[in-house]
């Protein structure tokens, strides 16, 4: 007996070494792949000049290309990967959904419609023409943001309050509830869009094409505090995940105040969510699939699935934009396409294999 639980106990030590050893390998290609994100581009600097540049040690010229072009570009992709890709991961638990994401409460649909109404309602968009060339920019971007984050968050608030008033509105009915609302902020749009004039309708299809460009320091200190303040209150429920994680009768006999720890996780994801897609424009599936490429290595273990998931997104992210910007450079293709043309076979695949529940 004592020899079984020997190998017992040497199995699990292994199991979860390997798990650890994924997420190193995974935070080394993501320091990878961001340096050479950074390094890569219409003047190619070598990443041994990055990483000078970035300990402040690097040329003048590169300086100026690294830390007031590329490195934010590049920052605000981990910040924003990770912020969605850690939501969706706990979106997906407390809703007992594997297809839980942002857009399930329309979160999505509701920045959206907040940003058309920034731009529509309030000028925030404009587009600028010389004789070179016409571009499309959002010259009042703290209001489309401001706009984006109140519409994108009042998709919450709205389904909890009607969780609070319908006490036996459970995840389904809170999905449902997040449908319609989408349903309605959509309608929104296009009513706010049909009356509008071509330069708003051109600009507003700019917000949500995305735009991780578009952020500097200041946007980018926004992000990161809003990102771990949400993190570290979704890693210190990391044990009340994985007993929902076996049901909520399963858990409830454990202990946990399911109702709390779903509405109060729901409320933190959705509005980290908003945030995110409120500076940078919608960003499709990387919240989606980047939890379910990270339980076919590490499970449904939540000790390790929120952090796994958390650097995934922020390398798929990357991925993307990367690809957006080198593919047919120097046009840059927008990255809410680049994510969806890029998203939605991978999310078919994992679709395909069928969901891993087993942990």
């Amino acid at each position: 007996m004592k020899y079984d639980q020997t190998i017992e106990l040497q199995a699990y030590n292994n199991f979860v070494k390997r798990k650890k050893f994924i997420f190193v390998i995974t935070v080394f290609i993501t320091i990878i792949v961001a340096l050479f994100a950074v390094s890569a581009g219409s003047l190619d600097i070598p990443i041994p000049e990055v990483v000078k540049t970035i300990i402040g040690k690097g040329q003048i010229q590169s300086e100026m290309i690294i830390m007031g072009i590329r490195l934010p570009r590049v920052v605000t992709a981990i910040i924003v990967g990770a912020s969605l890709a850690a939501s969706g991961a706990v979106m997906q638990c407390v809703l007992q959904n594997p297809l839980a994401s942002a857009s399930t409460l329309g979160v999505s649909q509701g920045a959206a419609f907040g940003a058309a109404l920034g731009i529509i309602v309030f000028g925030g968009g404009v587009v600028n023409s010389d004789s070179a060339a016409t571009a499309i920019t959002i010259n009042n971007p703290y209001i489309v943001t401001l706009c984006a984050f109140v519409c994108g968050s009042l998709s919450t608030l709205v389904v909890i309050v009607l969780s609070q008033f319908k006490k036996d509105l459970g995840p389904a009915g809170l999905i449902l509830a997040g449908v319609a609302l989408s349903s309605l902020f959509t309608g929104g749009s296009t009513l706010l869009q049909y009356f509008a004039d071509e330069t708003k309708i051109s600009a507003v299809v700019f917000w949500t094409f995305g735009n991780l460009g578009s952020t500097g320091w200041a946007e980018i200190l926004i992000l990161t505090i809003v990102f771990f303040v949400a993190l570290i209150y979704f890693l210190l429920n990391r044990w009340n995940y994985n007993a929902m994680e076996s049901g909520a009768d399963t858990a409830r006999s454990l202990g946990v105040n399911t109702r709390t720890v779903m509405l109060i996780s729901m409320g933190i994801a959705s509005l980290t969510s908003a945030v995110a897609v409120s500076f940078v424009g919608i960003i499709s599936f990387v919240g989606l699939v980047a939890p379910h490429i990270m339980r076919r290595f590490v499970g449904n273990d939540y000790r390790y699935l929120i952090p796994c998931s958390t650097v995934t997104g922020a390398l798929l992210l990357i991925l993307a934009d990367t690809f957006g910007r080198l593919i047919i450079a120097p046009v840059i293709l927008p990255i809410g396409a680049i994510t969806s043309f890029l998203g939605a076979p991978l999310f078919l695949y994992i679709l395909f294999r069928g969901f891993n529940h087993n942990g």
